[in-house]
């Protein structure tokens, strides 16, 4: 496996260019967040919008509304209860990252659905949390689009059929061969050494601790992920940074704090980027 080292920042966060407007960098959909589980796409729409992604939609349920303004001004909100807005929505979308908090009920599975009908060839699709685990449950057909996938080890097993203490660098790349390899996905194996598993080869993150083993890192590294790939051209090395960054933030807190909480990684971003910038 390839280091994934701090060269990457360099070779992927630019200078914002004097002519550029919020259009130049991107729109970004995050689909998720039912009735118990609001906090998840909330910390996943902060990763995207300290990342710097232009534009920000959260499609969630209308309970989060509140919490989400107030924690995410910049975010706009539709409910995703109405899926024949979410349909119109998704067509002017740059990405759509769905899963965070969405939940497994019938409701997130016909959200799903609709989303894997609507996305074209030419979007991004990052898939995280629950959507992978309907996927799974539900053996459902991907869509031809760009994909990204933000599994922890428990759901890469229920993805991949690897066990997870089968799980290493060999065996991983095994399966994205035989089951993502030739659609050209993008998988991020999480775990105390994230593995990324791109068409070009299998990389594994140098940076993290474990002051981030706290619920919320996941939805969190989604939403940048997300903002990365939605203003940065090239997505694999969008992806590589944004899972650096992610840790090397952490790993900065973590010299003062017995615990990283996932928003402090966000509201660390934007300042960690201009250090980084090229």
């Amino acid at each position: 496996m390839k280091p994934i080292t701090k060269k990457i920042l360099q070779d992927t966060i630019r200078i914002r260019s004097t002519q550029s407007f919020k259009g130049t960098y991107g729109k970004i959909a995050l689909i998720g967040g039912n009735q118990n589980f609001g906090g998840a796409i909330i910390m996943s729409s902060l990763g995207a919008v300290y990342a710097g992604v232009g534009l920000t939609t959260t499609i969630t349920d209308s309970s989060n509304q509140s919490s989400l303004h107030n924690w995410v001004p910049e975010a706009m909100y539709l409910d995703y209860h109405d899926e024949p807005a979410v349909k119109a929505l998704i067509a002017n979308m740059d990405v759509i990252n769905i899963g965070s908090g969405l939940g497994t009920d019938e409701k997130s599975l016909s959200l799903l659905k609709t989303v894997f009908a609507s996305v074209s060839p030419t979007q991004i699709l990052v898939i995280d949390g629950s959507a992978i685990d309907l996927i799974a449950s539900n053996n459902l057909s991907l869509p031809k689009t760009k994909l990204i996938f933000t599994p922890h080890q428990m759901e890469w097993q229920k993805l991949s059929g690897v066990k997870i203490k089968d799980q290493n660098g060999n065996t991983n790349l095994a399966a994205y061969n035989n089951l993502f390899k030739q659609q050209g996905s993008i998988v991020v194996v999480k775990s105390h050494r994230t593995q990324v598993l791109t068409p070009t080869g299998s990389f594994v993150n140098t940076a993290g601790t474990p002051a981030q083993a706290t619920g919320g890192m996941g939805d969190t590294l989604a939403g940048i992920i997300g903002g990365f790939v939605a203003q940065f051209e090239n997505t694999e090395n969008a992806v590589l940074a944004a899972v650096y960054t992610h840790s090397a933030i952490a790993d900065e807190l973590a010299k003062k704090q017995y615990v990283v909480l996932p928003h402090q990684i966000s509201e660390a971003l934007p300042q960690f980027m201009k250090k980084n910038e090229a």
